[in-house]
């Protein structure tokens, strides 16, 4: 029995699902993302916080729901890169254990930025599977 198309739907729930329990937050903890995000130097942190949120919502129910997946891979890494590189910049934290958290925050929006730009590519391909 070939059950990849179970291990896909899986991976779609749960990287899906990932995106909108993170959007969640952006819409019911704006006032705690903003200070962090004002922490960051982010400007307008407010707006940015509810606008990455939008992000998180289109790409998470993009995935989750296997509709215009390409749009919604991109506004993944449309969240991801600024947000990998502006709020998690463990080089510049002196604390040994916030450094850690910063680091381990970065590495894993590394590889979810990888994951995204793989769903672009498969979403963008002549002869994509699952569609």
């Amino acid at each position: 029995m070939d059950y990849s198309y179970i291990f896909f739907v899986v991976g779609r729930l749960l990287f899906g699902g990932y995106f909108l329990f993170a959007a969640s937050n952006h819409f019911m903890r704006p006032e705690m993302l903003s200070a962090y995000a004002a922490s960051k130097g982010v400007p307008a942190p407010k707006a940015a916080v509810l606008g990455s949120g939008l992000l998180l919502v289109a790409g998470g129910l993009g995935v989750l729901l296997w509709m215009y997946v390409a749009w919604a891979a991109a506004a993944l890494i449309l969240f991801l890169l600024p947000v990998t590189f502006k709020m998690h910049t463990f080089w510049s934290v002196a604390d040994q254990n916030a450094k850690m958290t910063e680091l381990v925050n970065f590495t894993k929006n590394l590889a979810l930025l990888g994951a995204a730009f793989m769903l672009l590519a498969f979403s963008l391909s002549a002869t994509p599977a699952y569609f």
